[in-house]
């Protein structure tokens, strides 16, 4: 299965989601928060760095409730802006 190319704008959430996820992990090492919501910390480096721009949705929801945010809070974060 091919898959289709990211847009710019898709690019540029998974971006803004992983300097959220970066932010709200504060001083917690990545192993220490990445085992806690059962994923791989090569997996959330990929997320923080946008790496992976476009994360499953339990591997956000795992880290969201790990680090204390909500996914409404996530998602009016990480959407983009009109102009």
């Amino acid at each position: 299965m091919v898959r289709t190319p990211l847009t710019p704008e898709e690019r540029e959430r998974g971006e803004r989601l992983g300097l959220l996820l970066r932010a709200a992990r504060g001083d917690r090492s990545m192993a220490e928060v990445a085992a806690e919501a059962g994923v791989s910390a090569e997996t959330l480096r990929k997320i923080e760095t946008g790496r992976a721009p476009t994360p499953a949705f339990f591997t956000v929801a795992a880290l969201a409730g790990v680090l204390g945010l909500s996914m409404d809070e996530l998602v009016a974060r990480c959407a983009l802006v009109a102009v």
